[in-house]
């Protein structure tokens, strides 16, 4: 029988050995409500019990440490934790980047993030930014590694020169296939960056193993890492359905299953589908598409009954985690109803994570390519295919120097 997955977390508790350079130093923590341990104990309070543990501030990301923040751009502000008497500073209010101030209160910061393996979740953007900071200000980073839940597949264009953002930290495919830890690496090499870092990898972790295929299902208990990722079927959609923020298409936002599925309500669910279908069958492999009615209690169309349609990969009868690919799933959508409708007003013009000169479309895929391709009654299927196939070959060669896994 294998043994079971530690993640970093879990290691760094449960050996001191691995604690002994920490000695003697002010330690901060980079957490949210997923960083917690095997019995579910939040990382904040399992480091604050350990008497070798100079706890001297904390930080939280998007939604807050504990996770109070339901929708994006959503601030949190600073405040003093009531039990620890430490600040909690928060790298999603007033401030992006941690400033000068909060860089002085600590002199290693420990980073335990669980990730969902996309490049639009804004935790790999907040890791890059206090790696910089780090580097500028002599501080070290520790990454307490958690699983890709999504895997080792990868899939969508690279993010071009230019469309960097708090939703673009570089040129990453959509689906990366990177841990926190690998990608700590990849941005320290990539920036050229002089930063202590250390990666306290897992222990067990099998990414290919089934059925988790990234995340240990049955194994550890699943805690939202975002108010809006209730589960892991969610976290395998999220690389194709998190296109949705971009469009007037509800993402599920106000329901029990947000962005596992989509609608509107004046579509037709089973036309689209059917259309979906005769484009690019091959695009549907590995993943079960089903028509469903929603109404959201908040968000897009919020009291408004939606036809929609719900994409399933829960289990082995309808997943297929070699062969399905979210954000080919989620084109392939967009395509459809602009055949079907050419006239639906399908993309959404509003202040995306602060931006407001960049279509969010463009901006969640790192470049204007897919939103053409779209709107290209000419384009076919093939023209998206051929230029997605070409980056994601050169980021498998890019990222293979950083994996620290088994297959």
């Amino acid at each position: 029988m294998a043994s079971p997955v530690r993640f970093g977390l879990d290691r760094l508790l449960a050996e001191p050995a691995l604690r002994r350079p920490l000695a003697g130093r002010r330690v901060a923590l980079l957490a949210h409500p997923a960083s917690v341990t095997r019995d579910l104990t939040h990382s904040l309070d399992a480091l604050a019990t350990l008497p070798d543990i100079r706890l001297s501030a904390a930080f939280g990301p998007q939604h807050g440490l504990r996770g109070d923040k339901q929708d994006n751009m959503v601030e949190s502000p600073d405040y003093t934790d009531p039990l620890l008497g430490i600040p909690v500073f928060s790298l999603y209010g007033e401030v992006r980047r941690p400033t000068a101030a909060m860089m002085d209160s600590f002199d290693v910061l420990l980073v335990d993030l669980q990730d969902l393996g996309c490049r639009i979740y804004t935790f790999i953007t907040t890791l890059r930014y206090v790696l910089e900071e780090a580097a500028l200000h002599g501080k070290s980073v520790w990454v307490l590694d958690r699983p890709n839940p999504a895997g080792r597949p990868v899939e969508g264009t690279l993010l071009r020169e230019g469309w960097e953002s708090f939703v673009g930290a570089g040129p990453l495919p959509m689906r990366h296939g990177l841990t926190m830890g690998e990608l700590a690496h990849w941005f320290v090499a990539t920036l050229g960056l002089d930063v202590d870092l250390h990666v306290i990898d897992m222990e067990g972790w099998q990414p290919g193993v089934a059925p988790g295929h990234g995340w240990p299902l049955g194994e550890r208990t699943w805690i939202n890492p975002s108010p809006n990722a209730p589960n892991l079927w969610m976290a395998r959609a999220y690389a194709g359905t998190v296109m949705l923020e971009g469009t007037t298409l509800s993402e599920g936002r106000g329901t029990t299953r947000p962005l596992e599925l989509f609608g509107a309500p004046d579509l037709d669910a089973r036309a689209l589908i059917a259309e979906m279908r005769a484009l690019a069958p091959n695009w549907l492999k590995g993943c079960l598409l089903r028509t469903c009615w929603f109404e959201p209690t908040f968000h897009k169309h919020a009291g408004k009954l939606c036809a929609g349609v719900q994409i399933h990969v829960e289990d082995a009868a309808h997943y297929d985690h070699a062969t399905f690919r979210p954000w080919r799933v989620q084109a392939l959508a967009f395509k459809a109803i602009r055949r079907l409708w050419p006239e639906y007003p399908l993309w959404r013009d509003f202040g995306y994570e602060y931006e407001f000169d960049r279509l969010a479309i463009d901006l969640i895929n790192g470049s204007p390519l897919l939103r053409e391709w779209v709107d290209d009654p000419h384009a076919p299927a093939e023209a998206l295919n051929e230029a997605a196939r070409a980056d994601e070959a050169a980021w498998e060669q890019a990222r293979a120097p950083f994996l620290r896994y088994p297959a």
